[in-house]
């Protein structure tokens, strides 16, 4: 017997690693000290900060992975990977530096990796940080064939005394939602169950659609943070909704009702609460419903088709409603 045959390529492994190293690269910054292949990455914060703190999260993508699997599409799950975390990352005011990966599978595909990989790359590159490491796990005992699962882990730095952390919210405080670009990675056990195959034939719906990757804030913060506005609290709505995660940032003295019709519902949230016959609660509750992120700030910002007006924070609880 050997390596191979009892289920781990080790060159199938190496040949991805040669495949991903160039689009690897494309995400450097003049503050990555490593390159690629190394025991370890090393990372220089940046200069200017006086007190820098640094921020880390991880997230994955959840069922929206078997979707991928299913429709045989994989440049896309990379990008959702990288905005999952770097869009909590962002929610304490930190810019993002670097990001690593986890990939484990039944079988390593070098192309099916470098897919991956590839959508990581252009999530990095959207959120000016650098895909410093990873690992890919081959465990064909250990996961069915075909599948696969992925981990992101991204870090940051803020500085000490410009920290987001929702303390400063208070009453006066305006609430605007920044657009969404579908369903994000939240919700697809529901999605998956409702729209089906024959579901998605009868009402004419590509099912590759429902793979849009899940918009990254990070220029949309950091551009609001240059101009000079002052943001009390960030929210990345994910599983939850709207009400729930921004309750989580929520000071217990304050409280904010919401209006449905500040923002659009886009169609296909419609599409999945006729065709599953889901509530209008539970859809709220599951789903971003077309607003990604939330700024609570005392200052006035531009609305547009991707800004919107939510409503204010007055003096409560810390309860959240949307109606």
């Amino acid at each position: 017997m050997d390596y191979k045959t009892s289920g781990v390529n080790i060159d199938a492994g190496n040949d991805a690693v040669n495949r991903i190293k160039p689009m690897v690269k494309k995400t450097y910054t003049p503050h990555v000290l490593t390159s690629l292949g190394h025991f370890a990455s090393m990372v220089a914060v940046p200069p200017g900060y006086k007190e820098p703190i640094m921020v880390s999260c991880t997230d994955g993508v959840g069922t929206k992975l078997k979707l991928a699997i299913e429709l045989g599409c994989f440049d896309t799950v990379g990008i959702d990977l990288v905005a999952m975390s770097v869009n909590d990352l962002i929610c304490t005011g930190a810019k993002p530096l670097f990001f690593l990966d986890y990939i484990a599978c039944h079988a390593l595909l070098s192309e099916q990796v470098e897919q991956l990989i590839k959508g990581m790359v252009d999530g990095c590159l959207q959120s000016d940080c650098a895909l410093v490491g990873g690992e890919m796990a081959e465990m064909n005992d250990l996961y069915k064939e075909g599948d696969f699962d992925l981990a992101g882990f991204a870090c940051g730095v803020v500085e000490k005394s410009e920290i987001v952390d929702g303390r400063n919210i208070g009453p006066g405080d305006n609430v605007y939602g920044f657009a969404s670009s579908g369903i994000h990675s939240n919700g697809f056990s529901l999605v998956r169950k409702v729209l089906t195959p024959e579901v998605c034939d009868r009402i004419g719906l590509d099912r590759k659609s429902l793979l849009n990757p899940t918009k990254i804030y990070v220029k949309d913060v950091q551009d609001l943070l240059a101009s000079g506005k002052v943001l009390h609290g960030i929210c990345h709505v994910t599983g939850g909704g709207i009400a729930e995660n921004l309750a989580r940032i929520f000071p217990p003295t304050v409280q904010a009702v919401l209006s449905k019709s500040a923002f659009t519902v886009p169609e296909i949230f419609k599409t999945i609460q006729k065709e599953g016959n889901v509530t209008e609660d539970e859809m709220f509750r599951v789903f971003n419903m077309g607003i990604g992120l939330i700024i609570i700030t005392p200052d006035t910002l531009e609305t547009s088709d991707t800004c919107a007006l939510l409503g204010q924070v007055s003096q409560g609880e810390g309860h959240v409603v949307v109606i």
